[in-house]
């Protein structure tokens, strides 16, 4: 394993907690780096007591800088990512996701990797599908737009010091431990199903959206730190799935076959159709998807019935730092 220390960001959130369990099991010395505002010391279960975090927002430049001292590679998750929010908060999108950004890549003089995890909605509405990397960007709100500078800056500060960078355009990531600030519609289809409420579909449901699991996700960045190729690589299912489908299916795998969806008005910023092209992806990474969406989404609804979605215990945040290595900015 070439990559033996690496910084999380956003270690605490959806997926970074799923990527760093990872990494602690195979052997990584892992660095943690979260405000903890919309993530959750929680997420990171046993994998807590082996990690290095330091409590900090990316947003200040003094912090990024003392997390990267001595990591060989970042991984770069923290971000905001609520298309509606960023409307009414564009400024808070620019902070968080475009500064933060930079505040990391200009003290990434000595790392060696930057792995970059952007959004399929950088595309906007797509041209063409499947969506290949070579796409026109054309954001459709202030967080693609943000997401799609902070590619550039990536690119430009590798070019003056030499890291290798990768950037992920994810497309949408669904699992265990999704946040209720990130909760996309798989998981608020699969919550509101075992509560007995009928999933609710903002437009007529034709829209249709490339659903990846998280651990299909955690296993293409773990590919990106053991291999040395640079770039942009689509990460998704290359299924394209409607939404009324995907409802239907909920339904069916939670037992509540009994309930209709309800539409309701269609969301600005949203985009009519999405689904990756990952061929770039499976012929430089290997990248195949394993868990297919039926199956993804009976792990999710088992998850929910274990942790009792009548309860809001299951997205509380735990501030506790027992048996982790701690330091505060």
């Amino acid at each position: 394993m070439e990559t033996l220390r690496v910084l999380v960001t956003g270690g605490a959130g959806f997926i970074g907690s799923h990527l760093v369990r990872e990494l602690v099991s195979l052997g990584y010395e892992v660095r943690v780096l979260d405000n903890l505002s919309r993530g959750s010391l929680e997420n990171l279960g046993n994998a807590l007591g082996s990690v290095e975090l330091v409590l900090g927002d990316v947003r200040d430049p003094e912090v990024t800088a003392r997390a990267l001292t001595g990591v060989d590679a970042v991984v770069h998750l923290a971000a905001l990512i609520d298309v509606e929010e960023s409307i009414r908060l564009p400024e808070l999108y620019t902070e968080v996701n475009l500064v933060g950004t930079l505040n990391l890549v200009r003290a990434s003089r000595r790392l060696d990797t930057f792995v970059f995890s952007s959004s399929a909605s950088v595309y906007g509405d797509p041209v063409k599908v499947p969506i290949p990397e070579t796409h026109p960007l054309s954001p459709k709100s202030p967080y693609a737009a943000s997401k799609a500078a902070a590619e550039l800056y990536i690119k430009t500060y590798s070019n003056l010091y030499g890291f290798r960078y990768v950037i992920l355009r994810l497309f949408n990531v669904y699992g265990p431990r999704q946040s209720r600030f990130y909760s996309g519609v798989v998981v608020e289809f699969v919550r509101r199903a075992l509560r007995g409420e009928p999933p609710v579909i903002y437009g007529d449901g034709e829209q249709t959206r490339d659903f990846v699991y998280v651990s299909d996700v955690v296993k293409a960045i773990v590919t990106v730190l053991k291999t040395k190729v640079s770039g942009v690589y689509n990460i998704g299912s290359g299924k394209p799935t409607r939404i009324i489908d995907l409802a239907y299916t909920v339904l069916r795998v939670v037992g509540a076959e009994n309930l209709r969806p309800e539409f309701r008005e269609a969301r600005p910023g949203d985009v009519k159709h999405s689904v990756a092209d990952i061929s770039k992806a499976t012929r430089e990474l290997g990248f195949r998807p394993t868990v297919n969406l039926e199956a993804g989404l009976r792990l999710l609804a088992d998850f929910y019935k274990r942790s009792d979605p009548h309860s809001s215990t299951s997205f509380k945040s735990s501030h506790g730092s027992s048996g982790s290595k701690f330091s505060t900015s």
